[in-house]
């Protein structure tokens, strides 16, 4: 089993998609991350089960 997905997020801000890999080991993320095509910070809640990415929620930071 893959304890690494990746998932593609949506920017708030700029509106671009790009992909992020989540470690799974963890039942909840949460963290601030740059988007990668314009730079502004955003929040990432994260749910997962072993090997799955449940629910993913993105908010300007």
């Amino acid at each position: 089993m893959d304890i690494v997905e990746e998932v593609e997020i949506e920017c708030p801000q700029c509106g671009e998609t790009f992909p992020i890999d989540v470690e799974t080991t963890q039942p909840r993320l949460e963290f601030i991350q740059d988007c990668v095509v314009c730079c502004r910070p955003m929040t990432l809640r994260i749910l997962c089960e072993p090997g799955a990415v449940v629910e993913v929620n993105v908010a300007a930071a």
